[in-house]
Parts: structure tokens; C-alpha cells; sequence
């Protein structure tokens, strides 16, 4: 058994403790210095734990906070013409889809063209409905603010279902506590699929969400603040605070080794085995 599937089986991790296990792996530091000491650590923190292959630096779990609080912070500045939008919506659903499904369960059989198209298809669809309702006159100030919070949160869940879409079709392992695969589960899939696109409805949308009730408390105040780029300044300061702690407990919402009960799978795999719980890796 991987060792990363094992040690999500073995420990059993409260919610709290996965908390602070997240917040250690997640030091955007661990992308260029070894700062964790044990090995273990090391890989949970680099190896996917269905391939044992080296997920690529851009895309690993301590990398969603560098990488995607500036494209979050950009794409939901107020502009005035598509052109202007266009490129932080596409920069944005373009690293979020990548993150997405380098960090899925990878048991099934997919073809890298499969991937490929998938992935375009899914980052076109997204900056469309990002960019679409933007379009529209809102008079209503907190709507207006809200507005593109709210799109945010649907949609990064949409994404999610979205990109790992295989997941639901083809199947993906299943396995006893000792690590031995039982079958390939469309409901294990559909699961792991479902409770990981909760979680990314609740990072982004907390994340841009209280940054922009911020900003309309912030703009009461506007003309006590020292400098035009201050406002910018302490919006930015507070996306980074609020996110540096919604993705330690988004990531921890559910263990990322997820257990589903026998009774819950498909008949195939009821009658392969006589244990009562099995497992599977749901994923980032």
C-alpha cells in the first residue's frame, strides 16, 4: 500500500488534528526549502497518494495559496469592458481546473488527450459563467458586491464536479484496511467528488466573500485613508488573512482517505469482501 493511503487509514484524524496537520504541509515555504523534517511529512506534502508520482511544484496543496489568492484578488476587481475581465477569469478557472485534477483520485484508466479536453472544455465553461452575469447592471450596492463572491463559490464547485467529472463514470478503487483493492466504485467516485466540491465551495466563497463586505466597510472611511492604493492594500491584506485560514480548514472539512460503508456500494463489490467499511483516496 502507498504510504500515504496508509497513514490516512491508520490515523483517523479528528477534525481539529487534521487542521493542524494541514497547516503544517501547507507552508508555501515547503515549495523551494525542505522545512519538514520527517521524511513522512515530506511525502504527504509532494507524492500523490494513488500514483506515488511527484505532484508537479505549481500544483501541490501548499501552492493553492500563492498561486490562486492573486488570481482570486484580480478576478473579482469591478471593471468596465469584457477585454479587462477576461484575462483574470481565464487565469484564474485555468490554475483552479489544473490544481483540480492533479489533485483527484488517479485510479482510473484516462488517456492524457482525454485530459486534455476535458480540461479545456471544463476552464471555457467556467470563465464564461464568471463572466456572463458580471455583464448585467446591478443597482443595489451590497448585490453588486456580492454578486461576484457568490459566482465565485458556485462555480469553483462546479469546476470541481466538472474536472473530475471521470471520477462518477469510470469508477475509483476501493480498498480494505490492509490496503488490498477491491473493485472500482462509481458511488465511491461520486462521493469523493461531492464532499471535495463542498469544500471548494466554502474556501472561495468565504474567501472572496468577506473581503468584499470588508471593502464596503473600508469605503465609508475612504476619505481617512492615507494613500488612493491603501483601500487596495487593505483589501489584499485581508483576502490573504481570510484565506490562509479557510484553506487549512477547507482541506480538513473531510479526511482526504474517505470511508464509505459496504451497504453504500455497488452489489459487485458488497459480494468481493465481508468487511464493513472500505476506503478511498477522495483527493485535494
Amino acid at each position: 500500500m502507498e504510504p500515504n493511503m496508509r497513514f490516512g487509514i491508520v490515523e483517523r484524524q479528528s477534525f481539529p488534528q487534521r487542521v493542524l496537520h494541514w497547516t503544517e504541509l501547507l507552508d508555501p515555504t515547503n515549495l523551494i526549502l525542505s522545512i519538514i523534517q520527517e521524511a513522512w511529512k515530506r511525502s504527504l506534502a509532494t507524492v500523490h497518494p494513488d500514483s506515488s508520482r511527484l505532484i508537479p511544484v505549481a500544483f501541490r496543496p501548499a501552492a493553492l495559496l500563492p498561486f490562486s489568492m492573486p488570481l482570486l484578488f484580480v478576478s473579482l476587481v469591478t471593471t468596465k469592458t469584457l477585454k479587462s475581465m477576461l484575462l483574470p477569469q481565464v487565469s484564474f478557472y485555468t490554475y483552479l481546473t489544473a490544481f483540480n485534477m492533479f489533485n483527484g483520485n488517479a485510479t482510473y484508466s484516462r488517456r492524457r488527450t482525454e485530459s486534455i479536453m476535458l480540461g479545456a472544455g471544463v476552464i471555457a465553461s467556467s470563465t464564461f459563467f464568471g463572466l456572463v452575469p458580471r455583464l448585467r447592471q446591478v443597482k443595489s450596492a451590497l448585490l453588486r458586491r456580492s454578486l461576484p463572491a457568490l459566482l465565485v463559490a458556485h462555480i469553483s464547485g462546479v469546476n470541481l464536479v466538472a474536472s473530475r467529472s471521470l471520477e462518477t463514470i469510470r469508477g475509483i478503487e476501493v480498498m480494505d484496511k490492509d490496503g488490498n483493492v477491491i473493485g472500482y466504485s462509481r458511488k465511491a467516485g461520486t462521493k469523493a467528488v461531492r464532499e471535495t466540491a463542498a469544500s471548494r465551495v466554502l474556501l472561495f466563497g468565504t474567501s472572496a466573500f468577506i473581503p468584499e463586505l470588508f471593502s464596503l466597510f473600508i469605503k465609508q472611511y475612504k476619505n481617512l485613508l492615507p494613500f488612493p492604493w491603501t483601500f487596495w492594500a487593505l483589501k489584499m491584506s485581508c483576502t490573504i488573512f481570510v484565506m490562509s485560514l479557510m484553506v487549512p480548514v477547507s482541506f480538513s472539512i473531510y479526511p482526504q482517505i474517505g470511508q464509505i460503508q459496504r451497504g453504500q456500494l455497488e452489489e459487485e463489490i458488497q459480494s468481493a469482501t465481508e468487511d464493513t467499511e472500505l476506503f478511498y483516496n477522495r483527493g485535494v
